[in-house]
């Protein structure tokens, strides 16, 4: 969100309708404001191995990406709920947005987390799609990954339990279309992403 005319970077960017405004000078842009569909979710749902399904089923439609390729030390910042990268996501999801495609962001997020961002601005819609799973399910697929993904803690398998469980049962705004995966193939849920993202373009 530089502006191509001061080049001040704004921290809240203003938009008009389809037209991205500058803070400072008032210089004025065409800018789609496009949806964005956030596939979220406890760790252990699915939604690395659906992501990675998804390429190719959307590619003529939608741009998916996926949140932790980003997630690296220098936007880690848990005492701001970590706004940098929630910041840094949005106004990637944004500027892929300008090339006709909606974004697909793979990763979890709760819609508080987006909704009162600056950013939320830029885009149309954001549609929540949340898998979830039972709880003995979710805890049984999380302490059998490998070693290297720090899944050896107990207390940290009990926290996402615990997500899992205000997913399931929080009413938030917007709201979050839940899809069980504790018995799905994956094919199936890759399926039911799909037609959700599609029935919403």
């Amino acid at each position: 969100m530089i502006c191509a005319a001061c080049g001040e970077w704004a921290d809240e960017p203003r938009v008009d309708g389809p037209v991205l405004v500058c803070g400072f000078c008032g210089h004025r842009e065409p800018f789609a404001r496009l949806p964005v569909f956030a596939l979220t979710g406890p760790s252990g749902t699915g939604k690395s191995t659906v992501c990675r399904r998804l390429c190719a089923r959307l590619s003529d439609r939608a741009v998916v990406l996926e949140q932790d390729v980003l997630w690296v030390g220098a936007l880690r910042d848990p005492y701001d709920d970590y706004a940098a990268f929630r910041q840094t996501w949005l106004r990637t999801a944004a500027m892929v947005n300008q090339n006709g495609r909606p974004t697909v962001l793979c990763g979890t997020v709760a819609p508080p987390q987006f909704e009162q961002r600056p950013e939320r601005v830029l885009f149309s819609e954001i549609h929540y799609l949340a898998l979830v799973a039972d709880d003995d399910v979710l805890a049984a697929r999380l302490r059998a990954r490998p070693a290297w993904r720090g899944w050896d803690d107990e207390q940290r398998i009990t926290d996402m339990l615990a997500f899992n469980a205000w997913v399931k049962s929080t009413q938030t705004t917007p709201p979050m279309t839940l899809l069980d995966t504790t018995d799905a193939p994956v094919e199936e849920t890759v399926d039911a992403v799909v037609e959700w993202v599609l029935s919403r373009l």
